[in-house]
């Protein structure tokens, strides 16, 4: 491809709503073009990585057996009715009504549309395991759209499903999937870390994601050195044992403006671990008010809360200060005791003792309180684990990272099978709910990722596999025969067995070597000065290294280069 022919759309400066690298960089190279908030079009550049990233996916994909097919994204209510989640989605779920007044939303993922597909297709046992998959587009009305890719409101997705007869099926298809999300991920070149996950809006009994490790992702994983990874929102820890404290009587204890746990335990002059906080919350999905109760320290896991009410985070706020005056008590000295409403304590709490919690009346606090004797409710995990916390497995203090989701994987059993009735006939003739599993990656957010991992100051530095083309031919001037001549020669020698620009335009140097260098391409071959000798300037884009060899060194690297891609 000749640079004069392409439509390379290079900017200066970093638009305003870009905060992060990544999305700066695609952005300054040309790669997309912001439409509205959360809505991006793929340029030239950037829609050959995408499909490069594309065809990876398909390959593991279908040498793992699976079968690629392509739905609309235009799904109606109906189904959603049938599996229950048309109205426990929330909000983020694109809703419409058509000229005939049915009502319609865009897919955010397309679990209704393949299961009554393969309950409509399949009936016979012979059929199973199957294994369906696309490349598609979704849809999210997502609240605050933000990072480019990272959280769109539109956004291409590789989503697919399998179909067992029984769990030890689903069990098999499950791990092939890991085992192929391994595959893929490393085939990109992502430096990446699996890791347990809650299931959330999807639902079944177990989840993993697949988080491209970097410091500005949006999740929270704890690892430990025995192999132990989870999000956050799944994470789990030990406790260690009850405290051997011996339990004193209950005492009220003035507190003025004293609202906080940071503002308590200074004044008391205590530990914040010393203190159990009660949160507040309304759940609008069950209408009704929760209080959380965990130590002062802690921050709640809303995720994990939700899970516990069969809830949804969009309907999980904390309750406003007349709500919690309807309890009899009053923000800032809310306490555990004697509250009017469900109260779920965490586990933690109920291993500590002569602990200090609001009293439910302005400016006061109790000292020495403990579970069990003052007060009691549903022991549950309901804390966020951090850094430092022991690991459920071996006991160890766990670490902690950033990373960005770009895959979750989750065993849906028959959740959505037995609610849609997703049946085949088994041996006695009877119909037995499919066992499901679900398998996601985000296209465009692995895209992201990788220009996340691959930059430096001077731009994008893609890794050969999915770079937009492997190589640049750069005259210092075109016009000079025997840069021509030279530039010319390398061009028709590689174009029909690499991917090769051949930068032909009338600009100066400069500014034609920080276009690729922002751009990313993986090599830069510079014809100059010693044309005339067939010797040039070979540049590793990854590297940085510059040096000068033969127009014929310089063609058998890039063919070896591209040789060496798996």
């Amino acid at each position: 491809m000749k640079a004069s022919k392409m439509l390379i759309s290079t900017l200066k400066e970093a638009p305003q709503e870009a905060k992060i690298d990544s999305h700066i960089l695609l952005l300054r190279a040309g790669m997309m073009k912001a439409q509205v908030a959360g809505v991006y079009q793929f340029l030239p550049l950037g829609l050959r990585v995408l499909h490069k990233i594309e065809n990876i996916i398909r390959e593991e994909m279908d040498n793992a057996g699976c079968l690629e097919i392509l739905c609309s994204a235009l799904q109606p209510k109906e189904l959603w009715e049938e599996s229950g989640r048309w109205s426990k989605y929330g909000p983020e779920l694109m809703r419409f009504t058509d000229r005939h007044e049915r009502d319609f939303c865009l897919g955010p993922t397309h679990e209704e549309i393949f299961t009554s597909m393969v309950r409509d297709l399949v009936k016979s046992s012979k059929n199973l395991p199957l294994n369906l998959y696309q490349i598609q587009t979704k849809y999210r009305d997502e609240l605050r759209p933000r990072f480019g890719l990272m959280r769109s409101r539109e956004f291409l997705m590789k989503d697919a499903y399998s179909f067992d007869k029984d769990e030890a099926g689903l069990d098999v298809s499950y791990q092939l999937m890991f085992d192929t999300y391994n595959k893929i991920f490393s085939r990109l070149q992502l430096h990446f870390q699996p890791v347990l996950a809650d299931t959330g809006n999807i639902g079944g009994n177990a989840s993993h994601q697949f988080m491209a490790l970097s410091e500005v992702g949006e999740s929270e994983i704890v690892f430990c050195e025995c192999g132990y990874a989870a999000d956050v929102e799944r994470a789990e820890c030990q406790h260690g044992k009850a405290s051997l404290e011996k339990l004193l009587p209950l005492e009220e204890v003035s507190t003025p403006n004293q609202r906080t746990i940071e503002e308590i335990s200074n004044f008391l002059r205590v530990d914040t671990k010393k203190t159990v906080k009660t949160l507040i919350y309304h759940d609008y999905a069950n209408k009704e008010l929760v209080a959380v109760v965990l130590r002062g320290d802690r921050e709640a896991n809303n995720v994990k809360i939700v899970n516990i009410l069969n809830s949804n985070e969009n309907y999980l706020e904390l309750a406003t200060d007349e709500e919690i005056k309807s309890l009899d008590t009053i923000h800032g000295f809310v306490g555990p005791i004697g509250l009017k409403c469900k109260v779920l304590v965490d586990e933690e709490v109920t291993l500590m003792a002569n602990f200090i919690v609001g009293a439910n009346k302005a400016d006061t606090h109790y000292l020495n309180c403990n579970y069990g004797r003052d007060f009691e409710g549903i022991v549950v995990d309901i804390k966020k684990v951090t850094a430092g916390d022991l690991c459920p497995v071996c006991g160890k203090p766990m670490q902690q990272k950033r990373g960005i989701e770009v895959g979750q994987i989750f065993k849906l059993q028959t959740k959505y099978s037995k609610a849609m009735n997703c049946t085949y006939v088994n041996e006695d003739g009877k119909d037995i709910p499919m066992v499901m599993g679900c398998y996601g990656i985000g296209v465009s957010r692995t895209l992201q990722s990788i220009v996340e991992q691959y930059h430096d100051e001077a731009g994008i530095k893609w890794p050969l596999i999915v770079a937009p083309y492997q190589v640049v031919i750069v005259p210092i001037n075109y016009n000079d025969k025997e840069q021509k001549a030279l530039s010319d020669f390398l061009y028709d020698s590689l174009k029909n067995k690499a991917e090769v620009i051949l930068d032909d335009r009338n600009e100066r140097p400069g500014f034609k070597f920080k276009d690729w260098e922002l751009i990313g391409i993986p090599y830069m071959i510079i014809c100059g000065k010693r044309s005339n000798e067939a010797v040039v300037e070979f540049k590793d884009r990854a590297t940085l290294v510059k040096e000068e060899i033969s127009s014929s060194e310089a063609i058998n690297r890039v063919l070896e280069s591209i040789s060496n891609i798996k």
